[in-house]
């Protein structure tokens, strides 16, 4: 099942809706659930999911806007770095990592984390933040969207905690990334976390290792490698994040992104003003976010 967060039609406020087998209509679900944000609806998936997947007739959304499937993150988003081979030998090779150019893959997932903040819609647009950046990038990932939380899980156990899937478009400020010699700061500036367009089951979804994420700027390829290349599968995340942090429902984990970043280019490719960046996992839809210079 595809679901989403939205507004239009006669909703005023965000509302939860489920997409038609045509990707494109929206179907409003609030006389199934109510005010509940999607968040609520994971919270309660095990009381609620009978009742979508029962419902007929739903009223079809007019004009819907998408937002961000989950508008309001519980805490920081949690994200992995360097978990592509090929990414990580054309970040050492960039001069972006810290301390060194290593190109030594990592021993253990590099998990970092994007302030809630971040999060913007599958549509809206990247504020460029000139005034704080001159090398922004683009990082097309996988997110993982946890159901049921937990600490200590196993790696064998790790789908039972999998509620289903979206994209993340984990955009960073290079320069902020390596001056600061952290991530937090490069990760979490306003809007640096578009999201969506769908949040989809994991029983729609099966076997994520089958997906294939992808990036195009100016709808030139820049990305492209299937999740199965993870070098730290979601399994291994899972079990990683959760040995000493509860995991909670509604948690976000962005499982890396391939190479093909602008970093990875002679000289570096970063977006600037009036780029078009389009984000997109096998099924999960398409982020199709625009630059801006936001007026301060």
């Amino acid at each position: 099942m595809k679901l989403v967060t939205f507004v239009g039609g006669e909703r005023a406020s965000a509302s939860v809706g489920c997409v038609g087998d045509d990707d494109v209509t929206v179907h409003d679900l609030s006389g199934v659930v109510g005010q509940r944000t999607l968040l609520d609806v994971i919270d309660e998936w095990e009381h609620l999911e009978p009742a979508i997947a029962a419902a007929s007739d739903l009223p079809v959304v007019t004009a819907p806007r998408l937002l961000a499937p989950i508008t309001r993150p519980r805490r920081n988003l949690f994200a992995v770095g360097k978990n592509y081979r090929e990414h990580v030998r054309e970040f050492g090779r960039s001069g972006y990592d810290s301390p060194d150019r290593s190109e030594d893959l990592p021993i253990a997932p590099v998990v970092f984390s994007k302030a809630t903040t971040a999060v913007i819609g599958p549509y809206d647009d990247i504020d460029a933040h000139s005034e704080v950046t001159s090398e922004l990038d683009y990082e097309a990932e996988l997110a993982v969207i946890v159901g049921r939380g937990g600490k200590a899980i196993p790696r064998e156990r790790a789908f039972e905690h999998v509620w289903g899937y979206t994209i993340v478009n984990d955009v960073t400020a290079r320069d902020l990334q390596r001056d600061h010699k952290q991530w937090l700061l490069g990760k979490s500036l306003d809007t640096f976390a578009p999201m969506g367009p769908w949040a989809v089951t994991a029983d729609q979804v099966g076997d994520p290792a089958k997906l294939v994420v992808s990036s195009t700027v100016n709808e030139e390829p820049r990305q492209h490698a299937a999740i199965a290349d993870l070098i730290f599968d979601i399994p291994e995340l899972i079990r990683v994040i959760s040995a000493g942090i509860t995991l909670l429902p509604g948690d976000i984990i962005a499982t890396g992104t391939p190479a093909g970043v602008g970093i990875g280019f002679h000289p570096p490719r970063f977006l600037v003003p009036g780029d078009v960046v389009e984000c997109a996992v096998t099924g999960l839809g398409t982020l199709r976010n625009t630059v801006r210079r936001t007026a301060s």
